[in-house]
C-alpha cells in the first residue's frame, strides 16, 4: 500500500482500513453479507487493495428492507418528535465536522481526489447539508384548504393536507463525490421521517461505511439507516423490492434507465441525477482572466469525474485562439498527484474501468480529427492519471463534444454572438448546468433563460449552494435535489376533508 507509507495517516483511518473486512450495517448491527463474500476496494493512486468490504446481494437487501420496514412502521422512528429528528441529524452534521480530516483522507484513498480538498469541501458541506434539513425537520408543513363543495349547498367543512415521509427508500449513490452525495439523499429523506438504505458505489464504499458509525454515535434507532455494499445486482435488488417505497438514483442515463425499469413492479417513487455535458460560453466581454480560471475549474474540478463538468467549451471568435490556449497552458500547469499529497490539484481517475473509458476518447478525438493544445494521453507509469486536455479543431459530431466522457478533458468550439450560442449550447440530451462568462448583465440573463439546464452560473462555474435546488433537464434526470425542493421526493401529499 504505497500510498499509506509515502504519507502521514490519521491512526483512526489506519485502524479502520488494517482492522478486517469492512461489514454491511443492517438493523442496527454490522453483519457479514449472508453469502460470506467480500471483494477489495482499490486505492486509484496506486492501484493496490485498500481492504476487504462485504460483498452484500439480494439476500442482504431483503433484509435491509425488513429491517427499514419495522423501524418506519413499528420501531420508535415513526412516533420521534420532528425536533429529536433535528438534533440527531444536527449532531451527524457535528461529527462530521469534528472528523473532517479523517473522512477527507480516506475518501482521497478510496476516490483518488485531494485530501486537502475532500476536508475542506466534500466532508464540510456534507456536514452543512445534514444541519440544512435538520432545521427542516420542524418545518415540514400541510396546509388548511378552503374548499366549496358545490354539491353539497349548506354544508360545512375542514379541510386541511399533510405531508408524510414517502416510506422506505433506497438510495444508490456514485463514485464520484461518496459521501456528499450520500448526505444529499440521506438527509432529506430522515428529515421528512423516512427510513433508509444506502447503497453506495463498489469503487468507493469506504465513507458510506464509516459514516455508518457516525449515525450509530449520533444515537439514530436500529434500522433507520441501514447500508449495503455490492455491485449492481444489490441496486437493481434494490430498485425492484416491493416493500421499497421510493429509490433516489445518482448516476448514469443509462443506469438510470434501468432504474426506471425495475421501480415499476410496485410503481415506486423514483427521482433521478444523471449524467450531463454542460456548455460553458465565453463572451469576448467576459473578463478574461477569471473565466479563464473558472472555465479550468469548470471541468477539471474533480478530475473532469463530475456530472455538471463544463467540458464543452463556447468561446466567441473574437478571442478563441487566445483564449483556449490561456486554459490550455493553465492546464499543463495543474499538479498532478495522489489524493493524500497536499500540494496535489489533479488526482488519479477512480478506477482502471474509467481510466480505460477516457483514454479511449483521448484516442478516438485524436483520430477524428482533433487537436491537444495540451495533455492527450495518461500521466506517468503508475495509478490511473490523464493529463489535463484541451482539445480544438473538433465538430460537434464528434463523440468527445456528444458523450460524458467523465474525465480531464474539454472539447472546444467557437461561435459568433450575432449568431448566437444557445442552439449550439442546447444540442444535446443532456440539461444539467451551464455557465456564462459576460460584463453584459442583460446578455447573461437573456442567455440563462435561453439554456435548457437546471443550473445556470454567471460569472462563476459549480455556483452550488445547499439552499438552492439542483436537477436536470431532459435526459439528466427527474426531480431536483438540496434545497426545499429537495424535500418534495421523500414526502407525499395527504388530503383530509372532515363534514362539520
Amino acid at each position: 500500500m504505497t500510498a499509506i507509507a509515502d504519507f502521514p495517516l490519521k491512526s483512526e483511518v489506519h485502524a479502520f482500513l488494517t482492522g478486517g473486512p469492512k461489514k454491511l450495517l443492517i438493523g442496527g448491527e454490522w453483519t457479514p453479507a449472508a453469502s460470506g463474500r467480500t471483494f477489495p476496494t482499490y486505492d486509484p493512486a496506486t492501484g493496490n487493495a485498500l481492504t476487504e468490504v462485504a460483498h452484500g446481494q439480494a439476500e442482504d437487501v431483503d433484509r435491509a428492507v425488513r429491517a427499514a420496514r419495522a423501524a418506519f412502521d413499528d420501531g420508535p422512528w415513526p412516533g420521534m418528535k420532528p425536533n429529536e429528528r433535528e438534533r440527531l441529524l444536527w449532531r451527524v452534521g457535528d461529527i462530521l465536522s469534528e472528523r473532517a480530516e479523517e473522512f477527507g483522507q480516506l475518501e482521497a484513498l478510496d476516490n483518488g481526489k485531494s485530501a486537502g480538498i475532500a476536508s475542506a469541501v466534500d466532508v464540510a458541506w456534507a456536514a452543512d447539508v445534514f444541519r440544512y434539513y435538520a432545521g427542516w425537520a420542524t418545518k415540514i408543513e400541510g396546509s388548511t384548504v378552503n374548499v366549496s363543495m358545490p354539491f353539497a349547498p349548506g354544508a360545512q367543512f375542514h379541510a386541511y393536507t399533510l405531508r408524510e415521509p414517502v416510506g422506505v427508500c433506497g438510495l444508490i449513490v456514485p463514485w464520484n463525490f461518496p459521501l456528499l452525495m450520500a448526505s444529499w439523499k440521506l438527509a432529506p429523506a430522515l428529515a421528512a421521517g423516512n427510513t433508509v438504505i444506502l447503497k453506495p458505489a463498489e469503487q468507493t464504499p469506504l465513507t458510506a461505511l464509516l459514516l455508518g458509525e457516525v449515525f450509530q454515535e449520533a444515537g439514530f434507532p436500529p434500522g433507520v439507516v441501514n447500508i449495503i455494499s455490492g455491485f449492481g445486482d444489490a441496486g437493481a435488488a434494490l430498485s425492484a423490492h416491493d416493500d421499497v417505497d421510493k429509490i433516489a438514483f445518482t448516476g448514469s442515463t443509462e443506469v438510470g434507465k434501468k432504474i426506471v425499469d425495475a421501480a415499476k413492479g410496485n410503481l415506486k417513487k423514483v427521482s433521478l441525477e444523471l449524467g450531463g455535458k454542460s456548455p460553458n460560453i465565453v463572451f469576448a466581454d467576459a473578463d478574461f482572466d477569471a473565466a479563464v480560471e473558472g472555465s479550468l475549474n469548470a471541468w477539471l474540478f474533480n478530475h473532469g469525474q463530475c456530472c455538471v463538468a463544463g467540458t464543452r467549451l463556447f468561446v466567441e471568435d473574437k478571442i478563441f485562439d487566445e483564449f483556449t490556449q490561456a486554459v490550455a497552458d493553465a492546464a499543463s500547469q495543474v499538479k498532478i498527484g495522489p489524493g493524500l499529497d497536499p500540494a496535489t490539484q489533479l488526482g488519479p481517475l477512480v478506477s482502471k474501468e474509467q481510466f480505460d473509458k477516457v483514454t479511449g476518447y483521448l484516442r478516438e478525438g485524436l483520430a477524428d480529427g482533433a487537436r491537444a493544445l495540451t495533455g492527450g494521453k495518461r500521466w506517468g507509469e503508475t495509478g490511473y492519471f490523464v493529463e489535463p486536455t484541451v482539445f480544438v479543431d473538433v465538430k460537434p459530431e464528434f463523440s468527445i463534444v456528444r458523450e460524458e466522457i467523465f474525465g480531464p478533458v474539454v472539447a472546444t468550439l467557437p461561435f459568433n454572438a450575432e449568431a448566437g450560442v444557445a442552439a449550439a449550447a442546447n444540442d444535446s440530451i443532456y440539461g444539467l448546468a451551464a455557465g456564462i462568462w459576460t460584463r453584459d448583465i442583460s446578455k447573461a440573463h437573456r442567455t440563462a433563460r435561453q439554456i435548457k439546464a437546471g443550473s445556470v452560473w454567471i460569472n462563476q462555474y459549480n455556483g452550488f449552494d445547499t439552499a438552492m435546488p439542483f436537477g436536470g433537464y431532459k435526459q439528466s434526470g427527474w426531480g431536483r435535489e438540496l434545497g426545499a425542493a429537495g424535500l418534495d421526493a421523500y414526502t407525499i401529499t395527504k388530503s383530509v376533508n372532515v363534514a362539520l
